[in-house]
């Protein structure tokens, strides 16, 4: 498993930013599920679920955000997970499944959209990293 020496600051400040963001949302999720829940029109069980993931999601992001190297392959995933994390948003207000209020899906689709951006400013990170590294060895 390659590893990219001294990860430039663009990747850890995306990891960095989602780690916030999603340490800062799952924290609120836990915190306020009952009241949310039903202001968002989402089942409490789902919200709390939600919370639950993003903390420790939130611990992973910044832990790979502080590594003095960056490991490929985690990043990937990250990206990945992100991706996934969009489809299942965009599913979920789709399916049926949830009968979520306007204000519960506005929630949905604006975190959603923050993810996108995450998911991006993270890919662009790692590119700029492996690039910096071929050229280095170069």
């Amino acid at each position: 498993m390659g590893t990219i020496m001294n990860q430039p600051n663009t990747l850890r400040r995306a990891l960095l930013l989602d780690a916030a963001a999603s340490g800062g949302m799952g924290g609120l999720l836990l915190v306020a599920a009952d009241p949310l829940g039903g202001l968002l029109g989402l089942p409490l069980p789902l919200v709390r679920a939600v919370g639950v993931f993003l903390v420790p999601f939130a611990a992973l992001l910044w832990w790979v955000a502080t590594r003095r190297h960056a490991v490929p392959a985690i990043t990937r995933a990250i990206v990945m997970g992100n991706v996934l994390w969009v489809i299942a948003s965009v599913w979920l207000l789709v399916s049926g499944l949830v009968k979520p209020t306007l204000l519960g899906e506005l929630f949905v689709l604006a975190q959603a959209a923050a993810v996108v951006v995450f998911a991006y400013l993270e890919y662009r990170g790692l590119r700029f990293a492996q690039r910096a590294l071929a050229a280095e060895r170069a």
